[in-house]
């Protein structure tokens, strides 16, 4: 008989908002792997549980090592919990390696679902929450950060993202950048803790009063790109739209094709805007 994988989910902020079986997996496992096991004591003392399996640290620097170490466990017959410092395992957290090692092995891999930074944040955005998508925490170089926005300038979907605050101005401005100076986003910031806050407004409005400095855990929300018809439409939009696909790494007649088809008009014309941008200076697409 194999094991079991219990991942579980922790509070993001108010320990009261841990899951009732949270405690009860705690105690019972045979095997706690925890982000941070200080983190975890804490946890725990709040809780008023002892846990009486072995303790070990499962984070990002000793992951792969410590991941065929669980899966024998778990092979052998042992209920392993596996908890993160906030939120659910495997979301932006460690987790996913020992899922997908346990999976591969045919070991039950089950949850207790628990709070969620992202799901929280959506919920607090005002933005519309029946389609979004989950991009995780943007690159941390300017270029590659750039690169991931432009992929999905034109995603309609809402976007949640988490970020670190030194780094939130920057990552707003670029989002300004690309998605549009006026796009509405929210910024949400220490979730469920004393300080919570919920910042709305355009994305530039946004980058602006995160330059004055911001603290705590962060996660970002920004509106999906509005659904523009030919009429909204001018040609310096449609050479922006071709530019952001090229520097995605779309070749140019692959961009104009997909802007075309974005906004409904033919491809000549798409291509018209972008010859004529080109000959008059404007910021067309570089030639290639």
């Amino acid at each position: 008989m194999t094991g079991t994988l219990v991942l579980a989910g922790t509070p993001i902020g108010d320990v009261a908002d841990a899951p009732p079986r949270l405690a009860a997996e705690l105690a019972d496992a045979d095997v706690v792997a925890a982000e941070d096991t200080r983190r975890l004591r804490r946890l725990t003392q709040a809780l008023g549980v002892q846990p009486r399996g072995r303790v070990v640290s499962y984070f990002e620097g000793n992951e792969a090592a410590r991941t065929p170490e669980l899966v024998e466990a778990l092979a052998g017959g042992s209920r392993v919990l596996l908890v993160t410092d906030a939120g659910m395992p495997s979301v932006s957290d460690p987790g996913y390696r020992l899922v997908a090692a346990a999976v591969e092995r045919d070991i039950k891999v089950t949850a207790v679902p628990g709070p969620s930074a992202v799901l929280t944040a959506l919920a607090l955005s005002g933005l519309p929450v029946d389609r979004f998508c989950f991009e995780g925490f943007p690159p941390r170089k300017a270029g590659e950060r750039l690169a991931r926005l432009r992929e999905v300038a034109g995603e309609r979907r809402t976007l949640v993202y988490f970020e670190a605050p030194h780094r939130l101005d920057d990552t707003l401005a670029a989002m300004a950048e690309v998605f549009g100076a006026d796009r509405r986003a929210a910024v949400c910031r220490e979730l469920t803790k004393t300080y919570e806050e919920v910042r709305r407004g355009g994305l530039a409005e946004l980058a602006a009063w995160a330059a004055e400095g911001v603290r705590g855990e962060i996660t970002v929300v920004v509106e999906g790109a509005p659904e523009a018809g030919p009429a909204d439409l001018d040609p310096a939009e449609l050479v922006r739209r071709v530019r952001i696909r090229e520097e995605a790494g779309e070749r140019r007649k692959e961009a104009i094709a997909a802007v075309a088809a974005e906004a409904g008009l033919p491809k000549r014309e798409v291509f018209d805007a972008v010859v004529a941008a080109k000959n008059a200076g404007t910021g067309g697409p570089a030639a290639g």
